[in-house]
């Protein structure tokens, strides 16, 4: 929570020196309930911030429902859905649902990560808690960037501590440079020889220095690859010094929010929440997902999908054998609505729209199941596409080997079970690395290994064109029939922050709409 420090004013205090009735005053307008700079205790406000930014902050998935599921995941095409509030399956526009991120992020963990900078930046005591901060800072910038384009950063998070409560929208441009300049000067300033002050208040590593310098050097690569259209020159310096900063090279590295099987607390998997308890019915795996996993017969479908014989029940895990899954083609209304994009009327409808697979409930679709953060298998597929254009040395093929076999093995962490090393070496064999169709090859691997992170899937997609989706033209869209390109701000800037606002919209191509580009998403 952020922290709520009153001052008293030199002028309150000179009159109320010689007053008989000073003590009684004090005593009348002090908050007995306030909260002071002493009381808090910091550790526990970045934990709060890392359990906020996996999605959940108000602990009913209220981000994770609306952006990462109802809008990106259907976007991205891993998901489909019959039901008119799911709106990203047919492109359909809510202001709300649209904000939902900002809305929730801006004031808690944002906020709070500002706080705690402000707070701890000059206790040289807590140093290398000061440069995880930024560095974790510097994550949550990077999402909310890349799902808006412009917004407040160099001001944000400041309205208590400084008052301001209009920032002004810095320009995507300069969010990103100074993210990587952010980036590098805290990684190297790390010290694995100062103690630890944040210890396991740190959900992801601990308070570990050299984890966390890597986990900068992965978000590193990260964002200098979204630079790959709009400033290549760019984008190739910064993936080498990434390299040089240091890299999360195994599973072990990955930086993994481990959450409990406790409903109504931000401590749940909020995607979990909504897929198993709030909307377990709402949605189905997308045709076009299921069916690219089946193209290449990929030994992860059994654990990303699971058909149940009533899917609102959540007991009900269902069958995952790989023969029982199958997608849901999107833009279609729900069976029996006598539309003309009516379920039934879709080609091969298989009779029950229970036929269609949901996320498997034994992997993701659980209230503890896991949220990766950054993994060893992007950040491979990254740098396999980064040789591959010639960027970095080393052989692109082994970097593609090396992140899918990450990215298949890492299954096993979301519930004790995947495909096995041998089942795993002998789909690579049989799918080798391909040059002539290297970038197509990467980033499709890409979004097959970022399933359930759709937020991010929508950003690589965005940038790589990879892979290839079918866009609806569902009636009543606000797209033209294609795919949109970026969030939408919320309805009360313009009212409440409108100079910023204009600003910002005024370098928007299309205004603040669903079909502008951010600066990096180039055609």
């Amino acid at each position: 929570m952020q922290a709520q420090l009153y001052t008293s004013s030199l002028l309150l205090v000179s009159l109320l020196v010689n007053s008989s009735c000073k003590k009684d005053f004090i005593k009348i307008n002090t908050d007995p309930n306030q909260i002071t700079e002493g009381q808090i205790n910091f550790n526990y406000l970045f934990t709060n911030a890392e359990l906020q930014t996996s999605g959940n902050t108000d602990g009913n998935g209220y981000e994770d429902w609306r952006n990462n599921l109802i809008y990106s995941g259907c976007m991205i095409q891993h998901l489909s859905s019959t039901f008119a509030y799911w709106d990203g399956d047919k492109y359909l526009y809510s202001a709300t649902y649209n904000s939902a991120y900002w809305d929730e992020n801006y004031p808690n963990s944002i906020a709070n990560i500002v706080d705690i900078i402000q707070h701890v930046k000059q206790d040289t005591a807590q140093a290398n808690f000061y440069q995880i901060c930024r560095i974790f800072k510097a994550f949550m910038f990077q999402r909310m960037t890349d799902m808006y384009g412009d917004c407040p950063y160099s001001q944000a998070g400041l309205g208590y501590i400084s008052g301001i409560t209009s920032p002004r929208y810095d320009k995507q441009q300069d969010i990103y440079m100074d993210l990587l300049h952010e980036l590098q000067d805290a990684a190297a300033k790390l010290d694995p020889d100062r103690s630890n002050t944040v210890g396991p208040a740190d959900l992801l590593y601990g308070g570990d220095p050299l984890a966390w310098k890597k986990f900068a050097g992965s978000e590193m690569v990260r964002i200098a690859m979204r630079l790959s259209k709009v400033d290549p020159a760019t984008a190739q310096v910064w993936v080498q010094t990434a390299i040089q900063v240091g890299l999360i090279g195994d599973n072990a590295g990955n930086a993994v929010l481990r959450h409990q099987n406790v409903t109504g607390t931000p401590v749940t998997n909020g995607n979990g929440l909504i897929l198993l308890g709030n909307d377990p019915n709402g949605y189905r795996l997308h045709e076009t997902f299921v069916s690219f996993l089946r193209s290449t017969n990929d030994p992860r479908l059994p654990y990303l999908g699971t058909v149940c014989a009533n899917p609102s029940l959540p007991a009900d895990k269902g069958d995952t054998s790989s023969a029982r899954q199958l997608g849901q083609p999107g833009g279609y209304d729900p069976p029996e609505s006598r539309t003309a994009h009516d379920l039934v009327l879709a080609p091969n409808w298989p009779g029950n729209q229970n036929n269609y697979s949901i996320v498997n409930r034994y992997t993701f679709a659980r209230l503890d199941a896991p949220t990766f953060f950054l993994t060893a298998a992007a950040t491979q597929l990254l740098l396999a596409e980064a040789a591959q254009r010639g960027w970095i040395s080393g052989d692109p093929a082994l970097y593609y080997k090396t992140g899918l076999k990450a990215a298949m093995s890492q299954l096993s962490a979301q519930a004790g079970a995947g495909p096995s090393d041998a089942g795993i070496d002998t789909w690579l064999a049989a799918h080798p690395y391909d040059p002539a169709n290297g970038l197509e090859q990467i980033n499709d691997q890409y979004w097959i290994a970022g399933f359930m992170d759709e937020n991010e899937c929508f950003a690589n997609w965005r940038r790589s064109g990879y892979p290839s989706l079918t866009p609806v033209n569902y009636p009543g869209n606000v797209t033209g029939g294609t795919i949109p390109r970026r969030f939408t701000y919320p309805p009360g800037e313009a009212a409440s922050n409108t100079a910023s606002y204009n600003e910002a919209v005024s370098r928007l191509s299309n205004g603040d709409k669903m079909t502008s580009r951010v600066w990096w998403d180039q055609p």
